[in-house]
């Protein structure tokens, strides 16, 4: 046996890869709603030197961005998502360097989706049409031929 050749890394259970796809769409759809609501309510607050005629408009416009930028990190009503979020792509990065890259991105995706509008009923208590259920359900329908196929 050449010294040189590892033995191939054991795969996790079926469970943890679901684990894993749930908490990435989760990440990044339930939390999505809540970032909007947040930028929706953000007023932004004056400040003389973005306001300053003295000052270049390249100036004034980088000053605003990082005005803005840092408002937003400041308020937890968007920090904490923004963070779960950004924590969602680290989790799917490490997730596409094990899984089948033909079904994580499709199926991470698809969750995001169907987090997002149980998000949006949570955060904006938006009502989920029936429309809207059935579309979750083929989405689900989707995912489930794509596993399938792939055994």
């Amino acid at each position: 046996m050449d010294p040189d050749t590892s033995a191939p890394a054991a795969q996790p259970s079926i469970f943890r890869w679901v684990i894993s796809f749930l908490l990435v769409g989760m990440a990044w759809g339930f939390t999505t709603p809540f970032i909007r609501r947040a930028a929706k309510t953000y007023k932004p607050i004056e400040r003389p030197s973005v306001t300053d005629p003295n000052k270049s408009i390249v100036t004034r416009y980088v000053l605003k961005g990082m005005y803005t930028v840092w408002d937003l990190l400041r308020s937890p009503a968007y920090a904490v998502p923004l963070l779960i979020n950004l924590t969602g792509s680290v989790w799917f990065f490490l997730l596409i360097g094990r899984a089948e890259l033909s079904l994580t991105v499709p199926i991470t995706n698809s969750l995001a989706f169907l987090f997002t509008v149980l998000g949006e009923w949570w955060a904006e208590k938006k009502t989920i049409s029936p429309n809207t259920w059935i579309g979750m359900t083929l989405v689900l329908g989707g995912i489930a031929l794509c596993v399938i196929s792939k055994k």
